[in-house]
C-alpha cells in the first residue's frame, strides 16, 4: 500500500478534535483525513477507564479499516485512559496522542500560578500524573473540570450565557490565586478560547496545545516518507446523528461538509 495516498486517521469523542483538525489543517492541507467523532457516546470524561479503552479499540480498528496511516488520539480524555493500551494492542501503527500542555505552562508563567481546565478521566489518569511530576516542579496549579462545558461546544453553544456561567464559575478562583497560565486540557476548549479571553484579560495567557499535536504529525509523516502531495479530502463520520453533527461543523470550522454515520454493535465493534 502506499501511505503517501492514505489518509490520517483523527478521532475523539465527539467534536472537540476538530480544534486538532483545524491545525492539521492549516499545516498540511494536502493530506487526506478521516475523522471519527464518537458522538454516541459523548462526553468520555465522566465514564470509566476500561470502558474509554473498549470505544478507543474499536475506533482505531475501524479507521485502519479505513486505512489510516496513522492515527491522532485527539482527545485527551481517550488519551489518558487508552494511548498506552493502543499503542500495546496496535504495535505496527503509529499514534499520536494529547497531552497536557504543563511543561510549556511552567516554563513561561511568571506567577508560578498556573491554570488548568480538564475532564475529571484526564486528572484521575497515569499520563496528566506523569506530566506534573516531570515539569511542575515548583509550579501551583489548579484544576477544574467545568462540568457541562463539553455538552455545550457539542451543541455549538460557543458564547451563550451557560457556556460564559461555567467558564467564570472555573476561571474567576484562579484569576483570585493570581494565575498567568491557563491550559486547556480538552479539545473541545479551544472553540472557547475568545471567550476564556475576555473572562481572563490580556495579561493570561492560554495555551492550547493542537498546534504542537499537529507538527509531530507532520514530523512522523515525513520521518516515515508518508506525506502527501495532493487530495486534502476529509470524511468526517460519526456514531451520533448525521445531521446534528453537520451543523456543529459549520459552527465550529465554517465547514458545509457531509457526515456519514455509523452505529456501535458493542463497546468494541462498529458496524461496517
Amino acid at each position: 500500500m502506499n501511505l503517501t495516498q492514505t489518509p490520517i486517521g483523527v478521532f475523539d469523542s465527539g467534536a472537540g478534535g476538530l480544534s486538532v483538525l483545524r491545525e492539521i489543517r492549516v499545516l498540511m492541507p494536502d493530506e487526506d483525513i478521516v475523522y471519527f467523532g464518537d458522538q454516541g457516546h459523548v462526553p468520555y470524561g465522566p465514564r470509566p477507564m476500561g470502558q474509554i479503552q473498549d470505544f478507543s479499540e474499536g475506533i482505531t480498528r475501524y479507521l485502519l479499516s479505513q486505512n489510516a496511516k496513522i492515527v491522532v488520539v485527539a482527545c485527551n480524555t481517550a488519551s489518558a485512559a487508552a494511548l498506552k493500551y493502543l499503542r500495546d494492542k496496535f504495535p505496527d501503527t503509529q499514534f499520536v496522542g494529547m497531552e497536557p500542555a504543563v511543561k510549556p505552562a511552567a516554563e513561561k508563567t511568571q506567577t508560578g500560578k498556573v491554570g488548568v481546565l480538564a475532564t475529571p478521566a484526564t486528572f484521575q489518569g497515569a499520563l496528566y500524573a506523569s506530566v506534573v511530576e516531570r515539569f511542575a516542579n515548583g509550579v501551583e496549579l489548579f484544576q477544574n473540570t467545568c462540568n457541562g462545558l463539553v455538552q455545550q461546544i457539542e451543541m455549538g453553544n460557543l458564547d451563550g450565557d451557560e457556556t460564559q456561567r461555567i467558564l467564570e464559575d472555573a476561571l474567576h478562583p484562579m484569576l483570585d490565586k493570581n494565575i498567568d497560565t491557563v491550559v486547556l486540557g480538552c479539545t473541545h476548549y479551544p472553540f472557547v478560547i475568545p471567550l476564556i479571553e475576555k473572562i481572563v484579560g490580556e495579561k493570561v495567557r492560554v495555551i492550547d496545545p493542537a498546534p504542537a499535536v499537529a507538527r509531530q504529525v507532520k514530523r512522523l509523516l515525513e520521518a516515515g516518507g508518508m506525506r502527501s502531495r495532493g487530495g486534502g479530502r476529509i470524511r468526517f463520520i460519526t456514531s451520533g446523528e448525521a445531521g446534528s453533527v453537520q451543523e456543529v461543523l459549520s459552527t465550529l470550522l465554517g465547514f458545509d461538509s457531509g457526515v456519514e454515520s455509523v452505529r456501535w454493535l458493542n463497546d468494541r465493534t462498529i458496524a461496517a
